[in-house]
C-alpha cells in the first residue's frame, strides 16, 4: 500500500493549493485506489494560506470579518481560527493579504491609493477574538503605502507638517512627518510568513522590485516612494535594510515596528501544518506551483518540500503548470507539466483541475 504526500503551493491565479491536492488525489486513486493519500496543501504566505491550513488543521474555522478592500470599498472575507495548543491556549489566527489587501481583488491596480488597511481591520478582528498567537501571509499585496493602512486601523496616526492625517496608500506617504504610536494596539505572539528578503528601500526595495507589479511604472515616481518609505522607517525605528521589510509594499517592515518576527513562509507553513511528521512514514511525495523556474529553487515550496523528503527518504515528484528549460529538477525523480500535459499553457490554464487529475494519474502510473 502506497502512502503519498501531497503538497504543492497554489498556482497562482488558478487554483488553490486544496483544490490542487483534491484534484491530484482524484487521479492518483483511478490507477491506485488503495493508496494511502495524505492531503497537506502548501503555501509560503501569499495567495492561499489561510485555505492551506483550513485543509491541514482539524478543528480550523472560519471566522467571517467585513473590512475597507484596496478598492476601497467594503468586502466580506474571513481569517482563520486555529484550535487552541499548548503554546497558544486562546487559538492562533491565521490571516492573509491575498484575502484582505491582495493584488487580485482589484480590477485595476491602483499604485497610489490601494492601501493595507483591510489587512489591518483583519488584525484588529483577530484581537479582539483574543486569540493567543497570530499568523499573517503577506504575499500578493495590492498597495506600496509601507503598511501605513495596517496600522492605522491597529490605532496609529500618520500625520503631516499641521498635525493632519496624511492621504491613505503611497499618495500620503511623502507627506508624512510625525508618526504617532500612542494608541496602537499590541500582540505578544505575531509570526509573519514571507517569502523575500527585499529590503524596505533601494535597487532591491520595495518600490523599485515590487511597485512595478502594482502600476508604480515611472522610474521618478518609484524613487519619490522609495525615499518616503525610508523616511517612515526612520519615524518608525526600523532599520530599512532588514531582510523582508521590503515584501508586501513595505508591510513587511511596518510588522517589525509592530515588534512580529519575519520567518520563511514555506518552512513556517510546513512546521504548523506537521509536514515533516507527515512525509516521515510517506513512499511519495508531490508537491508543485504554477511556474517552476530559476527562483523555485530558493525557499520557494517544492525545493522545500522535496528536501523533507529527502530527509524522509521519500521520492519526490513534482507538478508545475510550466517548467522552464533552465530551472534545476535534480531534486525531484519525476516531474511533470500541465502545459505539455495539456497540449498548450492556454489549455492548462482553461482547466487546471482537469490536468491535475491527469496528472496525479499519470505520477500514479509511474
Amino acid at each position: 500500500m502506497t502512502r503519498v504526500v501531497l503538497a504543492p503551493d497554489s498556482f497562482k491565479g488558478t487554483i488553490t493549493a486544496a483544490d490542487a491536492v483534491d484534484a491530484l488525489a482524484a487521479g492518483w486513486r483511478s490507477v491506485d485506489p488503495s493508496a494511502v493519500i495524505v492531503p497537506r496543501p502548501m503555501a509560503d504566505g501569499g495567495e492561499g494560506t489561510v485555505a492551506a491550513f483550513e485543509a491541514s488543521v482539524p478543528g480550523a474555522r472560519r471566522m467571517p470579518v467585513t473590512v475597507d478592500g484596496p478598492a476601497g470599498m467594503p468586502v466580506t472575507t474571513s481569517w482563520l481560527l486555529l484550535p487552541a495548543s499548548d503554546d497558544a491556549p486562546q487559538g492562533t489566527a491565521v490571516i492573509d493579504m491575498a484575502s484582505t489587501s491582495g493584488i487580485e481583488m482589484l480590477d485595476r491596480l491602483r499604485p497610489w491609493d490601494a492601501d493595507s488597511r483591510g489587512f489591518g481591520q483583519a488584525i484588529a478582528a483577530a484581537l479582539d477574538h483574543g486569540v493567543s498567537r497570530v499568523v499573517l501571509g503577506i504575499g500578493s499585496s495590492a498597495s506600496t503605502d509601507g503598511g501605513t493602512g495596517m496600522l492605522r486601523a491597529l490605532g496609529a496616526r500618520f500625520l503631516d507638517s499641521s498635525g493632519t492625517e496624511t492621504a491613505p496608500g503611497a499618495r500620503g506617504l511623502a507627506d508624512i512627518v510625525t508618526v504617532d504610536l500612542s494608541g496602537l494596539r499590541r500582540a505578544s505572539d505575531v509570526i509573519v510568513l514571507t517569502d523575500v528578503t527585499n529590503p524596505l528601500t533601494g535597487p532591491r526595495g520595495a518600490a523599485a522590485v515590487f511597485g512595478p507589479q502594482k502600476g508604480l511604472t515611472d522610474p521618478a515616481d518609484q524613487h519619490r516612494v522609495d525615499a518616503a518609505l525610508g523616511q517612515m522607517a526612520h519615524l518608525l525605528g526600523v532599520d530599512a535594510a532588514t531582510p523582508g521589510a521590503g515584501a508586501a509594499g513595505g508591510v513587511g517592515g511596518a510588522l517589525v515596528a509592530w515588534g512580529a518576527q519575519l520567518v520563511p513562509g514555506a518552512i513556517e507553513v510546513a512546521r504548523l501544518i506537521g509536514l515533516a511528521e507527515a512525509v516521515a512514514s510517506a513512499d511519495v511525495v508531490v508537491t508543485g506551483e504554477g511556474a517552476y523556474d530559476g527562483q523555485s529553487g530558493d525557499g520557494k515550496v517544492p525545493s522545500y518540500v522535496a528536501s523533507l523528503a529527502a530527509d524522509a527518504s521519500a521520492r519526490a515528484l513534482l507538478v508545475a503548470g510550466r517548467i522552464d528549460d533552465g530551472a534545476d529538477t535534480d531534486l525531484f525523480t519525476g516531474t511533470l507539466s500541465l502545459t505539455q500535459i495539456a497540449g498548450s499553457a492556454a489549455s492548462a490554464l482553461a482547466d487546471p483541475a482537469r490536468w491535475l487529475r491527469e496528472a496525479g494519474a499519470q505520477l500514479a502510473r509511474g
